[in-house]
Order: structure tokens, then sequence, then C-alpha cells
């Protein structure tokens, strides 16, 4: 099944971001850190092309550090310069700031030996919705001129913003990809909050999320809902795990839509524990 959440302003987006790329010195691309996969726009690949780019596993401290420290092994192994970052800690966000002054010291250091005078490293913002680029950048800056909340579509324009030191930073709006396929990518996408609940069922997000996570983290689901069968059917979960809430309809019976809701809040809150919906593909290890 696709599913198609790409609001105008999105397309717009992508043609801005392909008129500034130009204008730029170096990308950061944020992604989920639940997510890695899931939450990378294939046109933002394509539009990005050569320039150099520094990808951020943004929101680290709601996913499972052992899955994140594989996933910066595996994109380093492409060549991808990758790190973990939480955006609201000073250790993050300095170490980021250290690599992007490694990209722009080649720039400085011939500027300064041509007698020019240096430029603040200009540096585009991109990802898709709700991936934590405008608290990365208030936090950058040290004050909150980029727009925040915890849903998707918020930022609509491209915004040049001055961090008051040797980086210039070009905020832009989160951006999907036209047609978004692939079930589990829809479910992942939708749990972490980076597509609205009302694209799908919040039912059937819920009950394909907390199977994964009985599955995944069986430990974690126990210590906050009880013990479940991995075996039963989604919806058996959600209904189960509703009673075992007290989400109860009138007569007694599971009240699951008003655990989905319950369910999908205290996830993206980290209330569960540190998860990781996906995990690298290890390489394929060829016979002796």
């Amino acid at each position: 099944m696709e599913v198609n959440w790409f609001p105008g302003h999105m397309a717009k987006a992508l043609r801005d971001i392909k008129d500034h790329l130009k204008q730029v010195d170096l990308v950061i691309e944020t992604c989920d850190a639940r997510i890695p996969d899931s939450s990378r726009n294939p046109e933002l690949q394509k539009l990005i092309g050569q320039k150099p780019r520094i990808l951020l596993l943004n929101k680290a401290d709601l996913a499972d550090p052992e899955i994140t420290s594989r996933w910066i092994s595996f994109y380093r192994s492409d060549n991808v310069t990758a790190l973990a970052c939480i955006s609201t800690q000073k250790k993050d966000l300095n170490t980021l700031i250290r690599t992007i002054q490694e990209y722009g010291r080649e720039k400085t250091e011939r500027a300064a030996a041509r007698g020019r005078i240096f430029r603040p490293i200009r540096v585009m913002v991109v990802g898709i919705p709700n991936t934590g680029k405008s608290t990365l950048i208030n936090t950058l800056c040290g004050r909150k001129l980029a727009v925040t909340a915890d849903k998707p579509g918020v930022t609509r324009h491209m915004n040049w913003i001055r961090t008051g030191g040797q980086i210039e930073l070009l905020d832009s709006p989160g951006v999907l990809w036209p047609k978004l396929s692939g079930r589990d990518s829809q479910i992942h996408l939708a749990a972490t909050g980076a597509i609205r609940d009302e694209v799908l069922q919040v039912d059937e997000i819920a009950a394909e999320t907390l199977k994964a996570l009985v599955r995944e983290y069986p430990k974690l689901v126990a210590n906050r809902y009880g013990q479940f069968d991995a075996d039963a059917p989604s919806d058996v979960l959600i209904s189960t795990a509703a009673l075992g809430r007290g989400c109860l309809l009138p007569g007694g019976k599971p009240d699951s839509g008003r655990f989905s809701r319950l369910f999908l809040d205290e996830f993206r809150a980290g209330k569960i524990g540190r998860i990781s919906l996906e995990r690298p593909l290890l390489p394929d290890v060829k016979p002796d």
C-alpha cells in the first residue's frame, strides 16, 4: 500500500533546497536515530549529490544506544560522516561544530593564503519532518530562532540564521517524498510522528508498533504494560494492554483507541525506554 502525504509546501521546499544548494558549503541531514533508514528522504539524496554532508542521527536519547552505535559504524563503512546527537546536549553539539569546522578548514586556509577575509561556513540543515532540525538550530544559536513543535510540517520556508560564530545556518522545511511505500516504513514514520496520525489509523500504528516492541524489547514492554505472547495477533495485544492499563469502554470492554493514543504518546516521549525500530543490515559474509 502506498501512502501519499505530500502537502504543496513540501514540493516547493524541494525546489527551494535545490536552488539554495549552490550557496552552501556543507549539508547537515537530520534523521531519527530510532528509524535511520525510513527517516531519510531518497529525493534529498538525489538533490544533495556530491555536496559535503554530515548525517546526524538525532534524538539519540530515545534510541537504543547499542543499535545507534551499529548504525554509525554502518554509515561510516559507506564513507558517510555520521554522528549520534541529542540536540540539547552541549557535548554532542561541540562534536558537531568541530566536524563542521574541519570541513571548512581547507576553504578557510585557501582564503587566508589569498589574503581574503574569512566568511562563515554556510550550512544547510535538511531532513524529513519532526527529526529535530529546528531544535538543533536553536541550540546552536543559543536562542529560539526556529519554530519547534512535536508534530510534522511546522517549518514552511527557507530561513538564514546567524549563530554569532563561524557558522551560518540555512533552515529548511521538513520534506517527505510523494509516495511512502513499504508497510514497515509507513508504520515507523507514523509511530515516531514524522507523518500526521490522520494519515494512517492510530489503532493500526499502535498495534503494529507494540507487536514489534514485544518481539524486540519484551522486558521494556513487560515493565510498563505486562507480559505478552509475542505470537499473539497485534489487535489482541492492543486489547490486552488496554485492559491492563484500565482503558475501558462501558461494560468493561477494552478501549483500544484510547490505549493506542496513550501508547504512542509514551513511545514518542521515551517513557517505555530507549528503543530502535530499525537495525542496519549486516554485510554478507562470504563462505570460506
